[in-house]
């Protein structure tokens, strides 16, 4: 199943502290197959990712079949490493 991670546009910053640097790390280590979409850094620019998700905040991962997937990042991670990302879920709303 593709799937592509709505990130914000400081790709660059690797940390682990970073939510979307987290999350993005956690697909990696799993070997999950993605399309990176980066978005605006500031959220009163994130119209696109709230017609998306509902809400403003990075990251947000979009499954092929249009649900959308939005935790905190640390929960994402733990979902993502748990190998429990394409598991049906309350979690993942379906987009409008």
């Amino acid at each position: 199943m593709a799937i592509k991670l709505h990130r914000c546009s400081i790709t660059w910053f690797k940390a682990g502290i970073h939510p979307c640097a987290k999350v993005q790390k956690a697909l990696d280590e799993q070997g999950i197959e993605y399309e990176v979409v980066t978005g605006p850094v500031r959220p009163s620019k994130r119209d696109e990712l709230e017609q998306l998700s509902g809400q403003r905040k990075y990251p947000a991962i979009e499954f092929e079949d249009g649900r959308v997937y939005r935790e905190e990042s640390a929960d994402m991670a733990a979902r993502i490493e748990a190998g429990k990302l394409f598991a049906d879920s309350g979690d993942a709303t379906a987009s409008a």
